[in-house]
Parts: structure tokens; C-alpha cells; sequence
């Protein structure tokens, strides 16, 4: 089992890493961009822009985001216990764009519609494919939240658009073979 540093102890070392380098060092790393999307009760759509998303277990089907602690979502995703994934496609930095901010009116500025059974919001026009999923589990990270979800179904959007929007080094490329 590996033990964290402390903070002190870290600092100790001479690895202080301040939230400046922190950023510089993940902004360097790509990655495919998702709208991670909810609803609360009464159907208000909720989501944000997640690039921190990985596949956890085959079986059952898992994956995980990461949420802000301090964004609108958060809190309607778990009393909701269910969300969905748009995997972005190389014309959806719209999506992206829209809800990366703390701004009001995102889905105003979007195409999208509801699960017909869920009636979570999809953004299927800027994804190239969706997965509805089940909040499995809660890990508290520090200013986030990693929420595992159990995938309960996909599907591909058709047509299915370019290739996987990705974002690094602070700006947004679309996947070319």
C-alpha cells in the first residue's frame, strides 16, 4: 500500500506544486472531451464539460467522472443517481464551450433533447456517442468528486461525425487518422 505525502512533508522535499503548475502540467496532457448531463425532479437540465473520464471495469460496465464540488451539478447528479455521457465528436467544441464555464442558459445555447424513458438531457447533434449511467459510488478528491457510474446503455449517434473532439495545451483538435 503506498502512503501519500503530506503536504509538509511534500514541501519538505521541495515538491511544492502550486495550482499554476498543477494546471500547466494536466493542460499538457490530451485528452476526449465529454458534456457530462443530468436533470434534477422537475426536468431542469444541469451538465458541464468533463475531460476526466476513464473506463473502470468491464464488468459490470464502469466508468468514471470527475466533478467540481462547487459546480451546479454535482449535487443534481447525485440526488438524481443517474447521468449521462456525451462523448464529444470533432464538431462539438460548441458543446464544449458552452458548458465549460460557470454561465447560465447552456443548453439555450445548444441543440438537444431528452432520453425517451429517462428524459435526461442528450446532446446527440455534438456527440459521436452517448452512455446513460447509474451513480455507483462517491469518492470524495479534494475540490472534486470522482462518480463512478455503471453503464446501462449506449448508443452510437448517426451519423456518427468526425472523430473524437479532444482538448490539450489549452485549446480544442478534432482526432485525425
Amino acid at each position: 500500500m503506498v502512503t501519500p505525502l503530506s503536504s509538509r512533508a511534500s514541501a519538505a522535499l521541495g515538491r511544492t506544486v502550486t495550482p499554476e503548475a498543477f494546471r500547466a502540467l494536466m493542460s499538457s496532457h490530451a485528452g476526449s472531451v465529454a458534456v457530462v448531463t443530468t436533470a434534477d425532479e422537475a426536468g431542469v437540465p444541469y451538465g458541464f464539460t468533463c475531460t476526466a473520464l476513464c473506463s473502470v471495469s468491464l464488468d459490470p460496465p464502469l466508468l468514471l467522472v470527475c466533478a467540481s464540488n462547487t459546480g451546479s451539478t454535482l449535487p443534481v447528479l447525485v440526488e438524481r443517481g443517474e447521468f449521462v455521457v456525451n462523448l464529444l465528436h470533432g464538431e462539438g467544441r460548441r458543446s464544449a464551450e458552452a458548458f465549460a464555464g460557470r454561465t447560465a442558459g447552456r443548453f439555450a445555447a445548444v441543440p438537444w433533447q431528452r432520453a425517451p424513458v429517462s428524459g435526461l438531457p442528450l446532446l446527440r447533434e455534438d456527440s459521436h456517442t452517448l452512455a446513460q449511467c447509474r451513480v455507483d459510488r462517491l469518492h470524495p478528491a479534494g475540490d472534486h468528486t470522482i462518480v463512478i457510474g455503471e453503464v446501462m446503455w449506449t448508443d452510437a449517434c448517426d451519423p456518427p461525425g468526425p472523430g473524437p473532439l479532444l482538448y490539450g495545451r489549452r485549446r480544442y483538435a478534432a482526432w485525425s487518422d
